[in-house]
């Protein structure tokens, strides 16, 4: 049996979010910026956009402003709002493959001979994610910019 490639990737959601909030990293002066606004930056669905900004709203990464002049800030510093405090807001926990904490329903679980390793990449791109700000995905100097990710990653088996 072929399979086709495969790869960690982010949602449209998380995805959508993270390039939202560099949006308004990017407009510091801005008091507020409504979902409008970014979805049309950015060529993304004004409705889908508006509903993952309350979301990020509700966990208490954005002020939401309402009224005529209404919109979004950012409610702690870029630098403050990591790419995984972002993802797990809008998707929730992050697995690389399905078994996480919970067992439930594999199996294999008894018999399992990748779970632990797997479970070392899964926290290690988790703690990398972590170090990711919305400041770094924001930054305009490349020379600025952090190390590539694979030189941020060690995994030891």
């Amino acid at each position: 049996m072929l399979y086709g490639p495969s790869m960690l990737r982010l949602t449209k959601k998380a995805d959508y979010g993270l390039m939202a909030l560099k949006f308004l990293a990017e407009h510091p002066d801005a008091p507020s910026l409504s979902a409008r606004d970014i979805a049309q930056a950015y060529h993304i669905p004004p409705q889908l956009l508006a509903k993952i900004l309350q979301r990020l709203a509700k966990v208490g990464i954005l002020r939401s402003h309402a009224g005529m002049s209404g919109g979004y800030s950012l409610l702690k510093s870029p630098r403050e709002i990591s790419a995984f405090e972002v993802i797990h807001a809008i998707d929730g926990p992050l697995f690389i493959t399905s078994c996480g904490p919970s067992h439930s329903g594999c199996d294999l679980t008894d018999s399992c001979t990748i779970k632990e390793p797997l479970a070392r990449v899964n926290d290690s791109i988790s703690d990398l994610l972590r170090n990711i700000t919305i400041s770094d995905l924001a930054e305009t100097d490349v020379a600025a910019r952090p190390t590539p990710a694979q030189d941020l990653v060690t995994i030891r088996m």
